[in-house]
C-alpha cells in the first residue's frame, strides 16, 4: 500500500508524508548505491519527506561531515525530482574546521555548503540542530529571515530545544517579525517519552508547530531484534541500545509483540503507528538500511491503531 496522506508542517506551506526518511544512514551504514535504491523505493511508495544534516555522518571513520547531503544531492540531480520531495537539513553541529553554532556568519557559510552538496538552490526546511546559547536568538532568526527572502530556504525548524528556549524564540519572532520555528525535532518514541510529553508537546499544540520525532524506534530497539546483550553486536548502533535492556524495555517489547500479532504487523510498524496516531506528531523520522526495513516503515503509514491499543501501549510504556 502506498502512502497517500499529506500533513501540513506547522503553519508553513510544506505538505509532507506522515513518515520522514532519516538520511543519517547515507554514507554511514549504507553506501551510495543502496542509498539510491532506498530513496527510489521510498518516493515510489509515496514518501516525500527526507531529513538530513550537514554533520551527517562525521562520526564514521574517514568521514568529515557532509556525506549524507552529498549522496542525497547526487540522487536529486540524477533523478531530476527536486520539486517532488521536501528536503530538511540542519545547521549548528560541530563541523570541525568549518565551525559550529548558530551565528549569522556560520549559518551564512553553512547554508551555501549545504546547497552545494545537495545540488539545489533551496532547502525546504532548515533546522537549528542544537540550541546555541552563545548566540542571541535574534541574530539566528534574523539571519534565517534573510535566507527566506533570498529564496534559499522555505521554512525553519528547531531540533533539541528546551521548552523555555523554544518559547523564547517564538516570542522574539513574533515581536520582531522574524520567521518562526515551524517545526520541532525532539527525541521521542515509546520508551523515551519524558523529554517531549511535558512542556514541548504542550507548546507544539498551542502554537501549531509541526513535530518530527527522531529516534522513533529507539535506535532499533523497538523493532524487537535486540533482546539481550549478545544481540547488540548485530548493528553499528548496538552500543546505543544497551540502556533499553531493562524491565521497562522488556515490558514494552512484550506489549508490542502481542499487539503486532493481533494486527498482523511487526513491532516496528506498531511503534511508528503509535507515533503517527499522536495528534501532535506530524511525521516520525525513521531510517532503513535495506528494502525489507523500508517496506516495514511504509506499511506503518497506513496502519491505524484503535483507542484501546493506544491505551495499552501508553500503559506498558508509562
Amino acid at each position: 500500500m502506498a502512502i497517500t496522506e499529506r500533513r501540513k508542517l506547522g503553519r508553513s506551506e510544506l505538505e509532507v508524508s506522515p513518515i520522514s526518511f532519516g538520511g543519517n544512514v547515507f554514507g554511514w551504514t549504507i553506501d551510495e548505491n543502496t542509498s539510491f535504491e532506498i530513496l527510489d523505493n521510498f518516493v515510489a511508495a509515496g514518501g516525500n519527506f527526507i531529513d538530513t544534516a550537514d554533520v551527517y555522518s562525521k562520526w564514521a571513520p574517514g568521514n568529515q561531515g557532509g556525506e549524507s547531503e552529498t549522496i542525497l544531492g547526487k540522487w536529486l540531480k540524477q533523478r531530476g525530482n527536486r520539486h517532488q520531495v521536501a528536503i530538511a537539513t540542519k545547521v549548528g553541529s560541530d563541523m570541525g574546521v568549518k565551525g559550529k553554532g548558530l551565528s549569522r556568519k556560520h549559518i551564512q557559510q553553512a547554508v551555501e555548503d549545504s546547497l552545494q552538496r545537495l545540488q539545489t538552490d533551496y532547502i525546504d526546511l532548515y533546522q537549528s540542530h542544537i540550541d546555541d546559547e552563545n548566540t542571541l536568538l535574534e541574530e539566528t532568526l534574523e539571519t534565517y529571515g534573510e535566507l527566506i527572502r533570498q529564496g534559499k530556504i522555505r521554512a525553519i525548524g528547531a531540533s533539541n530545544y528546551s521548552g523555555s528556549r523554544l518559547l523564547q524564540a517564538l516570542e522574539i519572532s513574533h515581536q520582531n517579525n522574524y520567521p518562526r520555528y515551524e517545526s520541532l525535532q525532539p527525541r521521542y518514541n515509546l520508551y523515551d517519552r519524558d523529554g517531549y510529553e511535558g512542556d514541548l508537546q504542550q507548546i507544539a499544540q498551542e502554537y501549531e508547530i509541526g513535530v518530527i520525532s527522531y529516534s522513533s524506534i529507539a535506535s532499533g530497539f523497538l523493532s524487537g531484534k535486540y533482546r539481550s546483550e549478545k544481540d547488540l553486536s548485530i548493528s553499528a548502533r548496538g552500543s546505543s541500545i544497551k540502556k533499553y535492556l531493562n524491565p521497562r524495555g522488556f515490558t514494552i517489547l512484550e506489549a508490542l509483540d502481542g499487539i503486532a500479532k493481533s494486527y498482523n504487523a511487526t513491532p516496528t510498524q506498531i511503534s511508528l503507528a503509535w507515533l503517527i496516531a499522536n495528534p501532535s506528531i506530524t511525521a516520525p523520522i525513521v531510517s532503513a538500511t535495506n528494502l525489507k526495513q523500508l517496506n516495514d516503515i511504509i506499511q506503518a503509514a497506513n496502519l491505524k491503531l484503535d483507542g484501546d491499543t493506544i491505551n495499552l501501549l501508553n500503559e506498558a510504556s508509562s
